[in-house]
């Protein structure tokens, strides 16, 4: 039978730590290893779910005692017992002659280094935000090769949000693990949507009779088409809301549709259009 360390697959050293420390450390390795941001990567497939299972068992208390149980006959004792353990003849014939610098070297040397993380950063439009996408990033690596991969972002994810690559950082020393690269999303306006925190801003096209006496629009918005009514006698530059169509807050609600209206003129006028506009100037000076 093999026994699993849960302490030490949330990496925590012993079992002498509160149900808070467990559940930050949880929390930390969740998403580190997520399936989301660690498609295709079978290997944190695995520790993702020993990550869960530790977790289901340490937080419950009364779990948690019978694991510590069989945690102490397997791990525990163990490493109580490995503190015990003599030195070598060497090191202590070298600890005495050399006031023990010849472990503290011998440590140095051959401890193992963790690489550093790496950050780099992606451009994707609101649309993209908003469902998700698969991007492929290329990078160079210490050595001037260039190499690619694939990635998931996401729905929903938020403004400067960093998505967490495992072990696509700079390589680890003497056995360390790699680094990571974190991917830090900037979500961009264009020339159709605006995001502001959660309200998503959109432009509206009316003519002047439309601004005058009021009408019913049409707005695309992803994946729908969204009714708006224009009120009478609306200017250029109102904002008419549209309640929870804008963009995810990362906690199951939306923001707001803000769709600012802009009046637009013909860029030519014919004699009769003429003869109106010239009657609802007369008609203007006469009611003030």
């Amino acid at each position: 039978m093999i026994f699993k360390d849960y302490y030490k697959i949330l990496g925590l050293e012993s079992n002498k730590v509160s149900i808070d420390e467990i559940k930050t450390a949880y929390r930390e390795k969740a998403k580190k290893f997520h399936p989301d941001i660690n498609v295709g990567n079978s290997d944190a497939e695995v520790i993702f779910k020993d990550i869960n299972e530790a977790y289901r068992t340490l937080s419950d208390s009364t779990l948690r005692r019978k694991y510590d149980f069989k945690w102490n006959r397997y791990i525990g004792n163990k490493k109580h017992k490995a503190k015990k353990e003599k030195r070598t003849f060497k090191e202590m014939f070298l600890d005495i002659f050399l006031g023990g610098t010849y472990k503290t070297k011998l440590e140095k040397r051959t401890a193992p280094v963790y690489g550093e993380d790496i950050d780099t950063e992606i451009d994707i439009s609101i649309k993209e935000a908003f469902f998700g996408v698969n991007k492929q990033l290329k990078l160079r690596t210490v050595n001037g090769k260039e190499t690619s991969f694939s990635f998931k972002v996401p729905a929903g994810v938020q403004n400067h949000d960093k998505i967490r690559i495992v072990g696509q950082g700079k390589r680890g020393k003497n056995g360390g693990k790699n680094g990571d690269l974190l991917v830090i999303v900037n979500i961009k306006n264009d020339s159709k949507y605006k995001l502001v925190g959660t309200d998503i801003y959109a432009e509206l096209p009316i003519t002047t009779w439309e601004a005058a006496l009021g009408t019913k629009k049409k707005i695309s918005l992803f994946d729908e088409d969204i009714n708006i009514i224009v009120p009478k006698c609306c200017s250029s530059g109102e904002t008419i809301k549209i309640a929870e169509k804008g963009y995810k807050d990362g906690k199951g609600k939306r923001g707001n549709l803000q769709v600012v209206t802009k009046i637009v003129f013909p860029k030519k006028l014919d004699k009769e259009q003429e003869k109106e506009y010239t009657k609802l100037k007369e008609l203007d000076k006469n009611s003030q």
